[in-house]
């Protein structure tokens, strides 16, 4: 890899891709974190995004081969170093972890770390993630890496202007991250009316987040200082990628395709999908629904995307051992409920940008039929997503 600010821009430049060409999110953060482990130096890179309950829901490692990451075990809890950036919202700069009051250790298996820089990744007030690098390869001066070796006592490899640059891309990765979730609700989005709206949402935030970035991307020139006028040049070439990013996720929501209920009907389709997901995971899927008469079709729509939303959750989210989906008939309409044993949560403290956008766009799926949504859950009592909807 040739040295200088090309490296560096090389590496913001991959970041920024993730967003037009890899649009799956754990697609975008292992771009991200090997990006951020490019641009510093760094021997090892992560990002970990919290779930509701007190672990990760997504956690990308670079530097760490896959028999050493199987070796080292399960996810790590939100304690230590990580709770810090994640709860306190502020960067971490250190010496040494190992030193650090808060450091709580590690398994046998995880890799020796001593100096330390991570910063919280923000969307607005909210932290969404912890993108972090430990051990420092090579000195300011730029020569080529070497081991790490022990810093004077008290010093830390990484520099201020790494903590800089860092914020920089930190702040990529969460429009990166905002744009990949967007994305991948996008998908699950299929009536008209849906696209149009969602066409309108992730206007507004590419809009809004890609003025940001550009500006970010400008504030990386004044980091670069070996080269200024090809470093100039190279983040113009940057803030052309960002503009081409947005113009690739306006044409995902024109690729979206309306669903097909007439052919089956809800309750069918519901039995199929719920057998599907009893098969594909671990946990006991049932569905109950009789003595349901056939829907208009915007109300149908509606529960079916309701329901998938909520089981998603209950499957991926809340390690439940039985998700049970019922049906039933309400005067000319139907009432769907979505229960499950899982770990639950506090629906009015949900902060976690992807969760709480599903619970958004369940609401204004019932409301968008005249029907309405409640959600009853709770920390270790499981989770109960009900959707009633009048008839014709």
């Amino acid at each position: 890899m040739s040295q200088g600010p090309r490296s560096g821009l090389a590496a913001v430049s991959s970041a920024l891709l993730a967003m037009s060409r890899h649009l799956e999110v754990r697609d975008v953060l292992k771009t991200i974190v090997a990006s951020a482990r490019e641009l510093l130096d760094a021997q090892y890179a992560a990002l970990g995004v919290p779930d509701d309950h007190g672990g990760f829901a997504q956690f990308v490692v670079d530097g760490v081969s896959d028999a050493q990451w199987k070796a080292i075990g399960p996810l790590p809890r939100q304690h230590g170093i990580l709770a810090a950036m994640l709860h306190e919202a502020r960067p971490e700069r250190l010496a040494d972890v190992r030193k650090d009051p808060r450091f709580e250790g590690w398994p046998s298996a995880h890799p020796e770390m001593s100096d330390f820089l991570g910063l919280p990744i923000r969307d607005g007030d909210e932290v969404i993630g912890a993108l972090f690098l430990a051990n420092k390869l090579r000195p300011a001066g730029g020569h080529p890496p070497h081991p790490p070796s022990p810093e004077p006592e008290g010093r830390c490899g990484f520099t201020e202007e790494d903590e800089e640059l860092l914020s920089i891309l930190a702040q990529h990765a969460a429009i990166a991250l905002t744009n990949a979730r967007l994305y991948e609700r996008s998908r699950e989005l299929t009536i008209a009316e849906e696209r149009s709206r969602l066409a309108h949402e992730l206007h507004d935030a590419v809009s809004q987040k890609l003025f940001s970035l550009r500006l970010t991307a400008q504030a990386a020139a004044a980091l670069i200082d070996r080269d200024p006028s090809r470093a100039k040049g190279e983040l113009h070439q940057v803030a052309a990628l960002a503009a081409e990013a947005a113009d690739e996720l306006r044409a995902a929501v024109v690729e979206l395709r309306p669903a097909a209920l007439d052919e089956d009907g809800l309750i069918a389709t519901l039995r199929t999908q719920t057998q599907v997901l009893d098969r594909a995971h671990t946990a006991r899927v049932t569905f109950d629904g009789s003595g349901v008469r056939p829907l208009p079709a915007a109300q149908e729509e509606a529960l079916l995307r309701v329901a998938q939303e909520a089981l998603h959750n209950a499957l991926r989210h809340s390690g439940a051992e039985h998700v049970d989906v019922t049906v039933d008939r309400r005067g000319s309409g139907a009432v769907l409920r979505v229960t499950d044993d899982g770990s639950g949560f506090d629906p009015r403290s949900v902060r976690r940008a992807g969760r709480h956008l599903g619970l958004v766009s369940m609401r204004d799926r019932a409301s968008g039929v005249g029907g309405t949504l409640t959600v009853e859950s709770a920390p270790g009592k499981g989770t109960t997503i009900e959707m009633e909807v009048p008839g014709g």
